[in-house]
């Protein structure tokens, strides 16, 4: 695995001003780009499961105030709105920001927590990375291609009831770190999402039925430690399809390279 570089922490006007330069950079790319972005939302909803995932809405995480949590789910509530029934057709991409759009206070957004070079933060609209964590791992269980996704350079809640592998997940922020999934199929998807009292859940399903199954595993998970005193986090994400035969084929998916904001092999 990789050695990583001691972090750099930029001031706060060089954040600001880097983001917003990036996100103009993505609005020209949405307006002038060749993409076929997937935006029209369809109200029927095709009959055959893909596969479906669901995920804790309020965990109590260290040194972070409920009522983030509790905001977290008006933020997840008003992005779905617009991700729900979207329909992926052949040729098609899919990317949350294009579909969302910003979220702001005007458009009801409450302040949730973000994570601003490996520290905890607050911001209008923190917590929709569990929304990229929730569908990057739906999408890992099709046949559709991701194209676009980041994580996080910093590791900073030790695991706690983890459901999935580390790293198996997407980080988001308007709207220069987006996720997107192309559709390189012949075959329609669709997204479903909706929230009750205690999780977010996601569905895909497709208009037809899949010829193939697919299961995802982490591999080569390390933690060592950097020459410059730090520990760092590493693994592979690989996604496995299986066709009617038994033949099965894989495709490494992601890796992640993350530095530990804790200290490992301690109990958290």
């Amino acid at each position: 695995m990789r050695e990583i570089q001691k972090p750099i922490f930029r001031s706060p006007i060089r954040q600001v001003l880097g983001k917003e330069y990036y996100i103009l950079k993505r609005k020209i790319d949405w307006a002038f780009g060749t993409k076929k972005w997937a935006i029209p939302q369809q109200k029927t909803t095709l009959q055959h499961l893909v596969f479906a995932h669901q995920s804790l809405i309020l965990r109590p995480l260290k040194d972070v105030e409920m009522y983030l949590q509790e905001n977290k789910k008006t933020n997840l509530a008003l992005a779905i709105a617009h991700l729900d029934t979207i329909v992926i057709a052949p040729g098609e991409t899919f990317s949350i920001w294009k579909a969302v759009g910003r979220p702001t206070q005007k458009k009801g957004y409450l302040e949730g927590l973000v994570l601003k070079q490996g520290q905890i933060g607050k911001d209008t609209g923190g917590g929709l990375c569990q929304l990229g964590n929730l569908l990057f791992w739906i999408f890992a269980h099709s046949p559709l291609t991701i194209t676009e996704r980041y994580r996080h350079g910093f590791d900073v809640f030790p695991d706690v009831n983890r459901k999935v592998p580390f790293g198996a997940g997407a980080t988001l922020s308007y709207n220069h770190v987006d996720f997107q999934v192309k559709n390189n199929t012949t075959k329609t998807f669709q997204i479903r999402l909706w929230l009750d009292e205690t999780h977010l859940h996601g569905h895909l399903f497709c208009e037809y039925p899949l010829e193939t199954s697919f299961h995802v595993e982490e591999r080569n998970h390390i933690i060592k430690q950097q020459a410059w005193g730090g520990y760092s986090r590493h693994n592979q994400i690989f996604r496995i399809e299986k066709n009617l035969q038994g033949t099965e084929t894989e495709e490494l998916l992601v890796q992640n390279h993350a530095i530990l904001m804790y200290t490992p092999f301690l109990d958290h």
